[in-house]
């Protein structure tokens, strides 16, 4: 009998160590304490795993995808995970590249089918840019995949602090840190209950070839700096260029002296959209995006569907303090119960003269207090329904105008612009004027503020 306790002890003994090192199955999911071990079910299908909670340094890695989710009908359980990722990885010249024909690099790509990523929090540190503008956290591609209360934090873009005024990629040398692509042949993508802090360079969330994506209850937020804090600094970047951006004139809703000289009395943002649409990936185009209850604050452009031409739908979303525009408003979009203000930007805008049949409705937020603008909202195109209306109509400073066929704010700036807007059906339901330039036509207003015809100007 007690060689028998005495076996059943070591057997116990044995149970119990080897549990911190294998993965234990409980109720059909996997519980692993170390990331070497979890990195081995990536690949598996119909797997439920759960990582234990804890710190997990990721500065290591085989290809410029440093965690590929390939496996299909998976389920990965996160909760109170958190990946730190070394930025030295983004300019690791040794890495295995992605047959995809992509040279993207990536912390995180999900290309697997149906496939749930749930709870992580993930970050990069350590500050260094990497080797190209395409850097992103997550590249979702592949069908049915749903990232679940995932908090983003980036870091890692060069040169921080200056928003878009050095370019935005490409051949500018300017290096990003992206949070969440979505792209092609992603299908069915969902991400829910996530959020984004912008601390560089890129945009916060980004469809690119997608269809069918769902982006709800997400949350983002940048951070912003005036041109007066930069014409103010000693050194750094700008400095070292005697406050010269890479351009002159109007940069993605800063306005900057002809000759580049950087304008006192402007506004950035240090990161670009919040929840931003491309046309289309390779020739796949971008289809039926849908984004509810979803908040950006302190970016470039707010919600930015305007570049696909699919018709997509933003319902319930506020955005606040943005420099170039609230909504960036396309072809076809729907915007239902949206709200922003117009401190910086334009509450909204539909600013392409090829859009058709957008149907918006906008609450007015608190836009008292912003600089470097007097433009509450700016319509081009033709066959739009827009409605227009505030809590508070001291919310809207009385030097803010709605204008129809102008190129003044995001999307066409340009003096020389053959600009129109035909057949809208405006309903202002607040005291800013309604400024109505020439190209427009077939209009049909109400309007609480006053309406101004300015069709005859030259």
């Amino acid at each position: 009998m007690k060689y028998f306790k005495l076996l059943f002890s070591l057997v116990f003994l044995l149970i119990m160590a080897t549990s911190f090192k294998i993965g234990v199955v409980e109720n059909d999911v996997v519980l692993v304490n170390t990331l070497s071990e979890f990195k081995k079910y990536l690949g598996k299908d119909n797997v439920k795993v759960k990582l234990a909670a804890g710190n997990y340094q990721i500065d290591d890695a085989q290809k410029i995808r440093f965690l590929e989710f390939t496996g299909n009908n998976a389920h990965f359980y996160l909760s109170g995970v958190r990946f730190m990722v070394d930025s030295k990885l983004f300019s690791r010249k040794d890495l295995a590249l992605s047959d995809d024909g992509n040279s993207m690099y990536c912390a995180i790509e999900v290309s697997g089918k149906n496939v749930t990523l749930e709870g992580l929090y993930i970050e990069t540190y350590g500050g260094q840019a990497g080797r190209q503008s395409k850097n992103k956290i997550f590249n979702v591609v592949g069908e049915d995949v749903t990232l679940k209360n995932i908090e983003v934090r980036t870091a890692g873009s060069s040169p921080w602090g200056y928003g878009s005024l050095y370019g935005i990629g490409g051949n500018s040398g300017v290096r990003k840190m992206n949070g969440i692509r979505v792209g092609y042949p992603a299908k069915n993508a969902k991400l829910i209950d996530c959020k984004v802090h912008m601390r560089a360079m890129g945009h916060a969330i980004f469809i690119q070839g997608a269809e069918n994506t769902l982006i709800e209850n997400c949350h983002i937020d940048g951070l912003l700096r005036t041109t007066d804090a930069i014409l103010s600094e000693s050194a750094g970047y700008a400095f070292d260029k005697n406050f010269y951006a890479g351009k002159g004139g109007y940069v993605e809703g800063t306005m900057v002296g002809e000759d580049g000289k950087i304008l006192a009395g402007e506004i950035i943002s240090l990161s670009e959209d919040g929840i931003r649409m491309y046309p289309e990936y390779n020739g796949h185009k971008t289809k039926n995006t849908t984004v509810k209850n979803c908040s950006v604050t302190k970016m470039r452009r707010g919600i930015c569907t305007g570049l696909s031409t699919s018709g997509d739908k933003i319902i319930d979303c506020v955005v606040r303090d943005c420099v170039a525009t609230g909504f960036n408003v396309g072809n076809a979009d729907t915007l239902i119960n949206c709200s922003a203000d117009a401190k910086y930007a334009e509450a909204f805008c539909i600013p392409y003269t090829n859009a058709k049949s957008a149907y918006v409705e906008m609450n007015i937020l608190d836009s008292r207090g912003g600089i470097a603008n007097n433009l509450l909202a700016k319509i081009n195109g033709a066959g739009h329904h827009v409605i227009i209306k505030t809590s508070n109509p001291d919310f809207i400073p009385d030097n803010m105008d709605i204008k129809l066929s102008v190129w003044e704010g995001y999307g066409n700036f340009n003096k020389n612009a053959n600009m129109h807007a035909s057949d809208i059906k405006l309903d202002n339901k607040t005291a800013a004027r309604v400024l109505l330039y020439p190209g427009t036509k077939s209009k049909d207003i109400k309007s609480k503020g006053e309406v101004k015809d300015k069709t005859s100007m030259k």
